[in-house]
């Protein structure tokens, strides 16, 4: 939900116009009640049974209508009179209104308007509506999916030259590909070095648990989330298992699973933030959540349970239209901010099928108030989504490293320490060292390993101060209690059985072909009306262009042919085809600008390559045709070519 990223941001949907037709009133005390059958107002028994009356309507419906059918609550004031009229409260009191509404057809008024009123305050009626979600399912028994993620004895290393040969030069380029053409055939003639990146690292990243990745740059942070999210680069060489809920990666679809979200927010400029997500939602598939929709809705009718209108509303149009009516910009066109944009790309993974989330550097650009209300809104849907996350922050403020529980050091390849983050200053206290109440306990972790920066933190001033290395750090963490506790759950296997279901995605396509060719077409063709100018001016010089090579190859009338004659026709033929194919160029920007997200979406899964070119190939097609019917309208008979058809 748009407004969970951004205070202020409205949702909206696009899925269909119109609404519900029957309306009724009912007290306001029973948007408060429990289940809708808590306090009621002076209306009597009579509402009461007129509200039992439509939920039973609605439960009557066949599961697929069910499930797009709810009641929405609307506010009206009822005048001030002695005497009220039916159906108003007394008094002039503001009373409330409910209808029977198709969440596919609900109004862009009536969406932003529920909105408005159930998101008044972002963190805090986000909190209070998860809450409201998660007590609905608790409430029928329903077990979320949940994923731990471990990885054991993980080592990562790179091959790389050294010195002169480290440089980006076109001998050097050369050199390289002549080398790794003959370690095809097995002759090895540069020498390279072997630099280690992560060192015999273990641990687990838990659900329901917010755990922050710490460590000074160049420490091993992005090569450990690309390792865990199954993203590693093919080049480097990797040893150790990382395994969702006791499988290895090659055993489901890590990249449908979790996702890696980079520092770097690479999206469509010209696409707005809905339909940037809605892209990304029709492509990903909808995963276990209309699964989960339909046995919560089963199960409440099993047991008598009415939902609470609100909640019962938002649940199932929740997904649907999460965002607004802004475009997401680039750098050559203005759109949302960067703390927006930041948003958007955890939005774009949200929507999916994904139970994992790692994200690195996520505060990059961001002010210290942005990063603590995107961290505080994600801190409340794993803790009350049971989701899992691993989030690396380089230097978060002290009210955000609050909002975490567990924590990871990572230095020099190594893991200094990983749990709760309660414990983390005892175990630097038992190794000697002391954060000062001066001093932020995130800026401590990444300073107490360096050498450079390590002295000033020595406590025992009786005592002269001996360097500690990393090394030493993780011997002595794994003597600490914590590290015996994570020991000790690592040295007992993951039950497969107790994996839920639809924790893991052991499929690449969650979407059929044909409903990706139809997104992908829909966004090809979105991008051609917006970028419309382009092709009008394209035109418009087309015809320009012609206008005056037909006054530069004029022949009004057709002589004996000769020698000279097939000179100026020649000329006439190669400016013609070489206006043709240079017009397209103005083109060639804007598909360079798209590659990157094409080149995410594709690791992503989102589709295959050829889904993507289909549509930008076939779309340009009539444009290509209407360009040179132009040109030949214009110039052809003015340049004297054969009028006849056989010719």
């Amino acid at each position: 939900m748009e407004k969970v990223w951004d205070s202020g941001r409205r949702m909206s949907r696009s899925i269909g116009r119109g609404m519900g037709v029957e309306t009724w009133g009912v007290d306001e005390a029973f948007l408060h009640g429990s289940g809708g059958g808590s306090r009621r107002g002076s209306r009597g028994h009579a509402d009461d049974d007129e509200e039992a009356l439509r939920w039973a309507a609605i439960e009557r419906l066949p599961t697929y209508s069910r499930m797009r059918t709810s009641i929405l609550q609307a506010e009206a004031a009822a005048a001030a009179a002695d005497s009220p009229p039916a159906g108003t409260a007394e008094g002039g009191k503001q009373q409330q209104q409910y209808k029977e509404v198709d969440v596919r057809k609900l109004a862009v008024g009536e969406r932003q308007e529920f909105i408005e009123r159930v998101f008044r305050v972002a963190e805090e009626d986000n909190r209070r509506f998860l809450r409201k979600l998660r007590d609905r399912i608790d409430r029928v028994g329903i077990e979320l999916p949940t994923v731990e993620v471990r990885f054991e004895r993980l080592t990562v290393q790179a091959r790389c030259h050294v010195g002169s040969r480290a440089l980006p030069t076109l001998l050097n380029s050369a050199r390289n590909i002549a080398e790794g053409a003959l370690g095809l055939l097995g002759v090895r003639l540069g020498r390279q070095a072997t630099l280690t990146i992560l060192k015999d690292v273990s641990g687990a990243v838990r659900p329901s648990r917010m755990t922050l990745l710490l460590g000074p740059p160049s420490s091993g942070k992005t090569t450990l989330l690309l390792a865990l999210a199954g993203k590693l680069d093919p080049s480097l060489r990797r040893a150790g298992e990382v395994a969702y809920n006791g499988f290895p990666l090659e055993e489901f679809v890590p990249q449908k699973t979790a996702a890696y979200i980079s520092q770097t927010d690479v999206h469509v400029g010209e696409m707005t933030v809905k339909e940037t997500l809605d892209f990304s939602a029709r492509c990903q598939g909808v995963g276990t959540k209309y699964d989960l929709l339909t046995e919560l809705a089963r199960r409440e009718k099993e047991a008598g349970i009415r939902p609470e209108p609100e909640v019962d509303l938002f649940m199932k149009i929740l997904g649907l239209d999460i965002c607004a009516d802004t475009i997401v910009g680039d750098q050559m066109q203005r759109g949302i901010s960067g703390g927006q944009k930041k948003r958007v790309t955890t939005g774009e993974m949200i929507v999916g099928p994904t139970k994992v989330l790692f994200m690195d550097e996520i505060s990059t650009g961001l002010d210290s108030s942005t990063t603590f209300q995107i961290v505080k809104c994600l801190q409340q849907i794993v803790h009350l989504g049971e989701a899992t996350i691993l989030m690396s922050l380089l230097q978060p403020a002290p009210e955000t490293f609050e909002l975490f529980d567990d924590i990871i050091l990572l230095s020099e390849g190594q893991i200094v320490y990983q749990g709760p983050r309660d414990f983390v200053l005892e175990f630097f206290e038992s190794c000697g060292f002391r954060c000062p109440e001066r001093k932020g306990t995130a800026d401590f972790l990444q300073e107490v390993t360096s050498k450079k920066d390590q002295e000033q933190y020595w406590a025992d001033k009786q005592r002269p101060y001996r360097y500690i290395s990393v090394s030493e750090f993780a011997q002595t963490f794994k003597r600490f209690h914590v590290g015996l506790e994570l020991e000790n759950h690592l040295s007992v296997p993951f039950d497969k059985s107790r994996s839920h279901q639809a924790a893991l995605v052991f499929s690449k396509h969650s979407v059929s072909t044909r409903e990706l060719l139809k997104a992908s077409f829909d966004k090809e063709w979105l991008l051609i009306k917006r970028n419309s100018f382009v092709y009008i001016f394209k035109t418009i010089q087309l015809i320009i262009v012609a206008l005056i090579a037909s006054t530069v190859f004029l022949r009004t009338q057709m002589h004996t042919r000769n020698l000279d004659d097939g000179f100026v026709y020649v000329g006439a033929l190669l400016f013609t085809l070489i206006v043709n194919m240079f017009n397209g160029f103005a083109e060639l920007p804007l598909t360079i600008t798209r590659l990157p997200v094409f080149f995410k979406h594709r690791d992503l899964l989102f589709y295959p390559a050829w889904i993507f070119t289909l549509p930008n190939v076939v779309l340009r097609i009539p444009f290509s045709i209407i360009e040179s019917i132009v040109w030949v309208v214009v110039t052809y008979y003015t340049m004297g070519f054969a009028p006849e058809a056989d010719r």
